[in-house]
């Protein structure tokens, strides 16, 4: 059987990872001298309470390898393969901390996946791993698919501002926007991996306007692309994305992903965040 590990960057609601078995691993999130899970002790809303009160920025690193260890020893005495998919390696050490907690199972089956993405991208990823795990699909078939998903993503976000971004890190192309532009909205995305700027818009609202075009304009109709939202404190504007896309998409339902603190930490407070995966070549 081929089982299916995440972690928090994804976004997955809780009741989502139980229905499908996936073990879900922390982000540890760092105020000062406090650090904390944001799996079990720190959500999004008491995240965006802490951050608001805190005189510096929070840090976050990767699960240390030891909260592997015995997810691994389990799957692996049951016979499991073992599929990690994490956040790309330029936004997140939880890659690295997976292989290294591989080492340590020589004879286990685990292959460790830089999906080169976060957040919604990567939950439809994972949630969709985990279906065919449990139909039964192979664990070859299972990369190959998840390979041809990545060549296919599309994610454009927008951030009230650059500054968590800069401070923590992760603005990788981005940058340039730094200094002269602040006056603008830029619509940023993520290309092999990195943060990079797609186009800048005046206001908010042109903003907003046009991660809705970008989607209606990109993603096929129907269920091939998986369109969703992500936010952190910005859940109007969220829902009236989703419900959009689902009438001119002939969906029933887009998924609306709230950014959990790994995430949020980076980009800050009223990021709004669509991705879709294009149609196949």
């Amino acid at each position: 059987m081929v089982r299916i590990i995440a972690d928090t960057t994804a976004g997955i609601p809780r009741h989502l990872a139980e229905e499908y078995d996936i073990p879900i691993l922390p982000q540890i999130i760092i105020f000062g001298e406090e650090s904390y899970r944001d799996d079990t002790e720190l959500d999004t809303h008491a995240f965006l309470d802490k951050l608001r009160a805190a005189p510096t920025l929070p840090k976050t690193t990767a699960p240390p390898p030891v909260l592997y260890t015995p997810i691994f020893e389990r799957l692996a005495a049951e016979g499991d393969t073992i599929i990690c998919l994490h956040p790309s390696a330029e936004l997140s050490g939880t890659v690295r901390a997976a292989t290294v907690a591989a080492r340590d199972f020589p004879d286990a089956d685990i292959r460790v996946v830089d999906t080169r993405t976060t957040a919604g991208p990567l939950a439809t990823m994972v949630l969709l791993a985990a279906r065919w795990a449990r139909q039964g699909v192979d664990a070859d078939t299972i990369l190959e698919r998840v390979r041809e998903l990545m060549a296919r993503q599309r994610v454009y976000f927008v951030v009230d501002t650059l500054e968590y971004l800069h401070k923590g890190g992760r603005i990788g192309g981005a940058k340039a926007l730094l200094g002269g532009l602040l006056r603008i909205k830029p619509i940023l995305t993520l290309k092999d991996g990195r943060v990079e700027p797609f186009e800048q818009q005046r206001t908010a609202r042109r903003a907003l306007a046009r991660l809705r075009e970008l989607v209606l304009e990109g993603c096929p109709p129907g269920t091939e692309g998986y369109p969703c939202v992500m936010h952190a404190d910005a859940e109007e504007e969220a829902r009236s994305l989703a419900t959009d896309f689902a009438a001119k998409l002939g969906l029933t339902e887009v998924p609306i992903y709230q950014l959990p603190p790994a995430v949020v930490a980076h980009a800050g407070p009223g990021v709004l965040a669509t991705s879709y995966f294009a149609p196949k070549s």
